[in-house]
C-alpha cells in the first residue's frame, strides 16, 4: 500500500531499536548502580497544556514557579513530543511504548467516551505491569481515559490503586457544548479502583484532592520503589479552579488553572524531597497534547508552534517536559534533542533494570542516556491522525504525506508534498519542498518502508455500547443532515 493511497497501517516496532542504552549513559548514572535500590518514578501529565503555557517556556503572564525551580533542578526539552494530539492515543502511547495505531487506539471517534465499548487491550503490557513485576508500587491518581469498563480500568491494566475520572472531565450531561452528551451521557463519576465513589464531583476541588492523594502515596511507600502517575484534569476545560485560586493570574481563568496545577507540582515534588527521595526519584512533567484551540480564551497557547490539540502541526504534538533525577539529569540544561512520550516505557523500564529484549515490539527508544545529558537516542517521528499517517519527521526536516487539513481549503492534495525544516522554522511557514527535493525523496521512501512494514489494527475506540447505539446513530444522522 503506497502513501499515495493513504495507507492507515501502523509500525511495527524495530526489535533493535528500543534496546539502547549507551556505557557512557550507565557511567553517568551513579545513582543506578547495582548497589543502590531501584528509582523511584513520579510522572506528571497535565491535560491539554499547551507547550507555550508555562513561564519557563516563555509565557508572558502565567506564572509557574514550581516548575521553573523543577527545571532549574533538571532538564528542559524543547523537542518533546506526545504519542498523539489526542488524549486517548496518546495516554495509551506513554504507558505502553507503542504507536496509538498499533495499538487500536485511534479512529474516526478521536477518544473513547462514556457510551464506548473499548478500551486498551488487555493484553498489551503497560508500565504499570512491568514495574509491578520488578516489585514496584503502583499508582494512578487522576484521569485514566483508556476504557471504563471493568476489564479496561486501571486497576486490571497494572495499578495497585486508582483515584480519579475513568475520562475526560467534559463528558458529562453538563456539558454546554454538545447536545449528544446532555441526552445520553451518565453523571460524571470518581472513581477509587474500580467503585464509584461520587458523581459529579465538585470540579474546583479535583486537583487539590489529586496533589493530596499523590502525597499520602509517596508518604505510604517511601520504603519500597514506586511508581505514581499523577494524570491532571487540568486544564482540560471546563477550567474550575479552587476558589483560592481565581482571579489570581493575569491570564484570567486558563491562567487560575494552570497556576493552581503549578502549586500542586510544588507540593508533590516537595514531598518527594522532604522524604529524602529525591536523588532517589526520577520526576518527568509533561502534558498529553497540545492546547485546546477552539476553546478559545479557555484554552492554551502552543507558542510560537502553529496548530494545536487534534492538528498534526507541531502544536498538537509538541509540548513541555521536565525531567529531575540530582546527580543523574543535569541541573539547569535546555536540551534540544528529540524524545517522545513513547519512551517512556523504555526508559523507566530500563532504568528500573528491566530486560527490554523481552518486549522487541516498542515503537519508543531507552532515552537515559538522553535524560543524564549523553547521547541522542531517537532521529524520526511519525504522526499519525484519526486517518492514518499524515506526517513524518527525520532530524529536522518534517515531510507532511497527507493534507494537514482536508477540513480547510489552506493545502490540497496537489500542493503535496509540504516539507518544514523545523529547527529554524518550528512554525511550520515556510514549505521548503521545492528546494529540497532529494530530501522529500528520502523522507517519502522511509514513510513507505515503515507503512510497508506495519501491520492491521482495527480500531477499539469506534463502537459504541448497544444501549447507546440507537441515540448515537440518530445522533450521527442529524450530524449529516446539517
Amino acid at each position: 500500500m503506497t502513501l499515495e493511497a493513504r495507507a492507515r497501517r501502523p509500525h511495527r516496532g524495530v526489535a533493535g531499536r528500543a534496546a539502547v542504552m549507551l556505557a557512557a549513559g550507565l557511567a553517568l548514572m551513579p545513582a543506578l548502580a547495582q548497589e543502590e535500590p531501584p528509582p523511584n518514578f513520579v510522572l506528571l501529565l497535565a491535560d491539554d497544556l499547551g507547550y507555550g503555557d508555562l513561564g519557563g517556556y516563555g509565557h508572558p503572564t502565567i506564572r509557574t514557579p514550581h516548575l521553573d525551580r523543577l527545571a532549574a533542578q533538571g532538564m528542559r526539552f524543547t523537542q518533546f513530543y506526545a504519542p498523539a494530539s489526542l488524549c486517548t492515543p496518546s495516554r495509551a502511547g506513554f504507558l505502553t511504548g507503542k504507536l496509538p495505531a498499533r495499538l487500536g487506539m485511534t479512529g474516526s471517534r478521536g477518544v473513547l467516551f462514556p457510551d464506548s465499548s473499548g478500551g486498551l487491550a488487555p493484553s498489551e503490557t503497560t508500565l504499570a505491569e512491568a514495574l509491578r513485576e520488578r516489585g514496584y508500587a503502583t499508582a494512578l491518581v487522576g484521569k485514566w481515559h483508556l476504557g471504563h469498563l471493568p476489564r479496561f480500568l486501571p486497576t486490571a491494566q497494572g495499578f495497585d490503586g486508582f483515584f480519579g475520572l475513568p475520562y475526560s472531565n467534559d463528558m458529562r450531561p453538563e456539558n454546554e457544548h454538545w447536545d449528544y452528551a446532555r441526552e445520553n451521557f451518565p453523571p460524571l463519576p470518581l472513581l477509587e479502583g474500580a467503585r464509584t465513589v461520587e458523581t459529579s464531583p465538585d470540579q474546583s476541588a479535583l486537583t487539590r484532592r489529586f496533589t493530596a492523594r499523590a502525597v499520602s502515596l509517596i508518604e505510604r511507600h517511601r520504603d519500597r520503589p514506586f511508581f505514581l502517575l499523577v494524570a491532571y484534569t487540568a486544564p482540560h476545560t471546563p477550567l474550575a479552579p479552587a476558589a483560592d485560586w481565581i482571579g489570581r493570574s493575569r491570564r484570567g481563568r486558563y491562567g487560575d488553572v494552570v497556576e493552581e496545577l503549578d502549586a500542586s507540582v510544588g507540593a508533590i515534588v516537595g514531598a518527594v524531597d522532604r522524604l529524602g527521595l529525591g536523588r532517589r526519584t526520577l520526576v518527568l512533567f509533561t502534558s498529553d497534547n497540545g492546547p485546546w484551540g477552539w476553546r478559545g480564551v479557555d484554552g492554551g497557547s502552543a507558542g510560537l508552534l502553529r496548530g494545536a490539540k487534534g492538528s498534526p502541526w507541531e502544536g498538537g504534538w509538541r509540548v513541555p517536559a521536565i525531567a529531575r533525577m540530582p546527580g543523574v539529569v543535569p541541573a539547569g540544561e535546555t536540551s534540544a534533542a528529540l524524545l517522545s512520550g513513547l519512551d517512556v516505557f523504555p526508559t523507566l523500564l530500563r532504568m528500573a533494570g528491566g530486560d527490554l529484549a523481552a518486549h522487541p515490539d516498542l515503537d519508543g527508544v531507552d532515552a537515559a542516556a538522553t535524560l543524564a545529558g549523553g547521547a541522542l537516542a531517537r532521529e524520526d517521528l511519525h504522526y499519525y491522525e484519526t486517518r492514518g499517517l499524515v506526517a513524518y519527521r527525520r532530524g529536522p526536516w518534517k515531510l507532511f504525506v497527507a493534507d494537514p487539513n482536508p477540513w480547510s481549503d489552506e493545502y490540497a492534495d496537489d500542493d503535496l508534498p509540504l516539507l518544514f525544516h523545523l529547527e529554524r522554522d518550528p512554525s511550520e511557514r515556510h514549505d521548503v519542498a521545492a528546494e529540497h527535493p532529494e530530501v522529500v525523496a528520502r523522507l517519502h521512501g522511509m514513510a513507505q518502508a515503515h507503512l510497508d512494514a506495519a501491520g492491521e489494527t482495527a480500531s477499539r475506540i469506534t463502537d459504541v455500547l448497544p444501549e447507546f447505539q440507537e441515540s448515537y446513530a440518530e445522533y450521527q444522522e442529524q450530524l449529516q443532515a446539517q
